[in-house]
């Protein structure tokens, strides 16, 4: 039994880090000792019948999600159990899901590709129906209380190409430092490009080997033919795609727009939803307040079809 919390680098042994020095082992005189008592009587292993309920917390969980957090976890269950190579046990999944809540069941079957919803598990107890929401189980619930959640600890990749303007990197620049936050430049190669003002900022990445998906934001700074150079490259319109596809506040110069219609966009920038901000119009300090969202959940819907 652990009486402390290890410290080091491996909290486990034998193990190769520590050499001679070894890991934690056990403490003759100072670990845990079982009390030695002699008793009478009958010993049984009992467990309460609650621990036959499988399914109510399940379900208040599920019910206390907001609605996009619901559609995240019937997304996840139908991606795991696509997985899994044998129908029956896709099936008998769901039909488990049925104790839960009826609206996941069927958006998890939809997705497998069910015919028609199985019928419910049979329940070793019957699942309770009036256990209350709980605003302490949502995230996002939680989040939207606070008065200022911020971007402060979070992380923006800002996509670079030769010419970009460097009074709008500067300022993206001081608002993420204001803001707590840290700026990643990503650019076609590492060894950076040269802003409008005859500045060589390097670059922490490369392009192909930093997706948006790595970063709580983005902001693509481009001239007219950087734009079309990076329209060009699969990376350069994945950066795009999955940025969108992710909900991450999107940040943006003019001249981005050949890449935005590249990528196959529904909407032109100068009209897309709210999670894009241009900063041709706008301050960079507004953008990363605006980031401070952390992710602009209206499109998960807008994209889903």
């Amino acid at each position: 039994m652990a009486m402390t919390n290890p410290v080091t680098r491996a909290n486990y042994e034998p193990n190769s880090w520590q050499g001679a020095v070894g890991g934690p082992r056990e403490d003759p005189v100072n670990g845990y000792r079982s009390y030695h008592e002699e008793v009478t009587g009958t010993k049984r292993r009992l467990r309460a019948d609650s621990f036959a309920d499988h399914y109510s917390q399940a379900r208040q969980f599920y019910v206390s999600q907001t609605e996009v957090e619901r559609k995240h976890i019937a997304d996840a269950f139908t991606f795991e159990l696509s997985k899994c190579e044998r129908e029956e046990i896709r099936t008998r999944m769901v039909a488990g899901l049925r104790n839960v809540d009826e609206e996941l069941a069927a958006l998890v079957a939809e997705g497998l590709g069910l015919r028609e919803l199985p019928v419910p598990a049979e329940a070793a107890r019957q699942p309770r129906q009036d256990l209350p929401v709980s605003p302490a189980l949502s995230i996002l619930t939680r989040q939207a209380a606070m008065d200022n959640p911020g971007f402060a600890g979070r992380k923006l990749g800002v996509l670079l190409t030769n010419g970009a303007d460097a009074e709008t990197l500067a300022a993206l620049r001081a608002a993420t430092a204001a803001e707590g936050a840290t700026v990643e430049i990503i650019a076609p190669a590492v060894g950076g490009v040269d802003v409008s003002d005859g500045t060589r900022v390097r670059a922490d990445q490369q392009l192909d080997g930093a997706p948006s998906v790595l970063y709580d934001a983005v902001a693509i700074l481009a001239e007219p033919g950087g734009a079309r150079a990076l329209a060009a490259r699969p990376a350069g319109r994945d950066f795009v795609t999955d940025a969108v596809a992710h909900c991450k506040f999107i940040g943006y110069t003019s001249a981005a727009a050949v890449l935005f219609e590249a990528a196959g966009l529904p909407m032109d920038p100068s009209s897309a939803d709210d999670g894009f901000i241009s900063l041709s119009e706008h301050p960079a300090a507004e953008f990363i307040a605006r980031c401070g969202q952390l992710r602009y959940w209206h499109r998960e819907f807008a994209t889903a079809g």
